[in-house]
């Protein structure tokens, strides 16, 4: 039998998981990461769920795919055949899917390449654990295998909170403030990562059981930051940084952490390398491989992400390296795109605050070795004016590169795309 891969996805988790040093209850994935490699500077391609995703799985950039908003919004694949489980499946692979996806809508599953879907309706992981371990348990056929196996969580609305998941003793995210209905929505986050975590426990049990642990290659991974203000929908840390831990053959084990900058456009350059299969010409990633077996401890100069269409348009794109993020925006808003940051605690907080009335940067620099938390903006600064021009130089040639929509200055969303115009 070749390599199997299992591609275990959660919604808005980010980093919030205890391998990144959070002391949150996620034991199974602290031990997958002591198993295998822990990517500390990872992210993704978008903070925000279809794009992100879509990247992920096509390895290519979302304004380049299509996916330049969310599914259920309107947004769509131009060609769903780059997708990964076409791919694996045409080089012989039984691809099946496992609760969330959101690159299609469910009527057009079957263009993902997908040969077996798994239908559980809300898509929670006390579920979809449960549903993949038995697709493991109960397989019978002796082909590898592709099993994307998706999570809701940790997507809002949160569940009520674990009795273990007291928000007296709880420190809230990094940034946020320590108030009481701040902690009390981080012991909920807390208790939407119990259940992920049960449910990964789940999946790599059945995995053991089944006698294939050696022969698999599991990929855990996220497909953006924490639903919070100035997290998800956003381009800094908060926003594009993810969990990503791979723990299989060819190197990824022996729970060893990689500093390096890598993208999620980077995971289907690296299969195709594992797998021994030409890449297609459209991957845009580099291959994980030599930083896994210590060839080189760099395969990035720079990382770019993208924001464009959300539950409303908010265009920016950015560009990040081991010292530096630039961040420029395209829709010149005057305050916070509320219809794009979720409901909750903090984002009432925020709001009985005055947030609604702080305007976004049009330009954003920041120095995220002095600054790693990217509150001080020195795009204006004097003594940053070439490190600016540099920046924006860069981001400039890669939009062009890629034919990014918004070099047009007068681009507008497409006009099927349902989305919320008030701020």
């Amino acid at each position: 039998m070749g390599l199997n891969i299992i591609y275990i996805h959660t919604h808005d988790t980010g980093r919030f998981v205890s391998p990144y040093g959070h002391a949150v209850p996620t034991p199974n994935l602290a031990g997958l990461a002591r198993e295998g490699v822990l990517f500390r500077k990872a992210h993704s391609a978008a903070p925000t769920c279809s794009p992100s995703r879509a990247a992920l799985l096509t390895g290519n950039w979302p304004h380049e795919t299509g996916m330049i908003g969310l599914v259920h919004r309107g947004a769509r694949l131009t060609d769903p055949r780059q997708h990964l489980a076409n791919i694996l499946g045409a080089a012989g692979f039984d691809c099946a899917l496992v609760g969330l996806q959101h690159v299609a809508p469910q009527d057009e599953l079957g263009a993902l390449g997908y040969g077996e879907v798994i239908n559980l309706g809300a898509n929670h992981a006390r579920d979809v654990g449960p549903a993949a371990a038995a697709w493991l348990a109960n397989r019978t056929s002796g082909k590898p295998f592709f099993l994307s196996v998706g999570f809701f969580e940790t997507h809002r609305v949160y569940p009520d909170a674990d009795p273990a998941d007291d928000p007296r003793y709880l420190a809230p995210p990094p940034g946020y403030p320590d108030t009481a209905d701040v902690r009390a929505d981080t012991a909920r986050l807390h208790t939407s990562l119990r259940s992920v975590d049960d449910a990964v426990g789940q999946v790599l049990a059945a995995l053991a059981a089944s006698g294939l642990d050696s022969e698999t290659l599991v990929i855990f991974t996220t497909d953006h930051g924490l639903p919070w203000p100035e997290a998800k929908g956003n381009l800094n840390d908060a926003g594009t940084g993810v969990a990503l831990i791979m723990r299989g053959p060819s190197g990824f084990s022996g729970g060893r952490i990689v500093d390096a900058l890598v993208s999620q456009i980077d995971i289907f350059p690296t299969l195709m390398d594992i797998l021994g299969l030409a890449r297609p010409a459209w991957l845009r990633g580099e291959s994980l491989l030599p930083l896994v077996v210590g060839a080189t401890k760099e395969i990035h100069s720079e990382v770019f992400a993208e924001v464009t269409c959300h539950a409303a348009a908010e265009p920016m794109r950015a560009i990040r390296t081991q010292e530096w993020l630039y961040i420029k925006r395209f829709d010149g808003a005057g305050s916070p795109v509320l219809a794009n940051v979720d409901d909750g605690d903090a984002k009432t907080l925020y709001l009985r605050h005055g947030w609604a009335t702080y305007p976004p940067a049009e330009r954003a620099l920041y120095n995220v070795i002095l600054d790693p938390l990217e509150r001080r903006n020195r795009v204006d600064d004097a003594d940053c004016a070439e490190i600016v021009d540099g920046l924006d130089g860069r981001l400039q040639a890669w939009m062009v590169a890629t034919n990014d929509p918004l070099l047009d200055p007068d681009w507008t969303p497409p006009a099927h795309f349902r989305l919320e115009q008030g701020r």
